[in-house]
C-alpha cells in the first residue's frame, strides 16, 4: 500500500492538505451523528452545538499544545511552526483532556449533566477518530515498524505497519459497538466508561508497534495515561454499576 501526496488540492496558491481534510470530516461526522442522538440523552441539536462550537476548538489547541510540548526540542523558540497544523502534529489525548475538561466546565455552568454528555459524544468521538487517522496515511505519520505482511504501507521503500489502519478499523468498530450499549445503559457513564478502557487498550498495544511515539523518559507517553484511563475507568464503572 503506497502513500499518496500528502497536498489534496491548491486553493487560490494555497495548499490545502489530506489531513485536514480528514480531520474535519471526522469532527463534521461526529457532531452529525451527536445532533442525531441528542434527543435520546435529554439534550437538543441547539445544545449539542453550543457545546461544540468551544469544546472542539479548545480540543484542537489541546491537541496540539500536548504533542508541542512533548516535542519541545524541535518547536522551541519557533511560533509560527508551533501554530502550523497543516502538516500534522495533534495527539488525541491532548484534544479529549481539554476538550472534555471544557465540555464539563460548560455542563457546569448550563447546568447539563457531564457524564450523559459524555455518553452522547464518545462514540461520535470514536467515529472521528477512525475518519481522521486516515490523514496520518496522507501524511506518512504513525505508522509502526518495518513488516512484510501483504497490508504494509510503503514509506520511501520499505514496508511498515499500517498502525493508522489498525486504530482506524478499531475505532469505527468500537463506535458501533459504543452505540448499541448507549441505546441499552444501565447507568449514566457506562458508554463513556467503556470508550476510555476499550480505546486505551487498543492504543496501548498499537502504540507499541510505533516508531514515532511521544515519549516520558523511558517509555511511550501513550502506553502510560492509557494504563491510567484503562484503572480510573474501570473503577468507576464498578462503582457506578454497584450503586445503580
Amino acid at each position: 500500500m503506497p502513500v499518496p501526496e500528502p497536498v489534496a488540492f491548491e486553493v487560490f496558491g494555497i495548499e490545502i492538505m489530506w489531513y485536514a481534510i480528514f480531520v474535519t470530516a471526522g469532527m463534521v461526522a461526529a457532531v452529525s451523528v451527536a445532533c442525531i442522538r441528542a434527543k435520546q440523552h435529554d439534550m437538543t441539536a441547539e445544545q449539542v452545538m453550543n457545546l461544540v462550537m468551544i469544546s472542539i476548538p479548545a480540543g484542537i489547541i489541546g491537541a496540539r499544545l500536548y504533542y508541542v510540548i512533548f516535542k519541545w526540542d524541535y518547536y522551541a523558540g519557533d511560533f509560527f511552526r508551533i501554530i502550523n497544523i497543516r502538516g500534522g502534529g495533534l495527539a488525541i489525548h491532548g484534544g479529549l483532556i481539554l476538550g472534555f475538561g471544557t465540555a464539563a466546565l460548560l455542563c457546569l455552568i448550563w447546568k447539563l449533566r457531564p457524564l450523559n454528555v459524555m455518553d452522547l459524544s464518545l462514540p461520535a468521538v470514536a467515529l472521528a477518530q477512525a475518519i481522521g487517522r486516515w490523514g496520518n496515511y496522507f501524511n506518512s505519520e504513525a505508522h509502526g515498524g518495518p513488516t512484510d505482511l501483504p497490508w504494509a504501507v510503503t514509506v520511501n521503500g520499505i514496508s511498515y505497519h499500517p498502525t493508522f489502519l489498525y486504530e482506524s478499523i478499531w475505532c469505527f468498530c468500537l463506535f458501533v459497538f459504543l452505540i448499541f450499549i448507549d441505546n441499552r445503559r444501565r447507568f449514566e457513564g457506562q458508554t463513556a466508561f467503556l470508550y476510555g478502557i476499550l480505546y486505551s487498550a487498543e492504543r496501548f498495544f498499537v502504540e507499541a508497534l510505533r516508531t514515532d511515539s511521544l515519549m516520558i523518559g523511558l517509555f511511550k507517553q501513550a502506553q502510560v495515561i492509557s494504563i491510567v484511563i484503562i484503572v480510573v475507568c474501570t473503577v468507576c464503572y464498578i462503582i457506578k454499576s454497584k450503586r445503580r
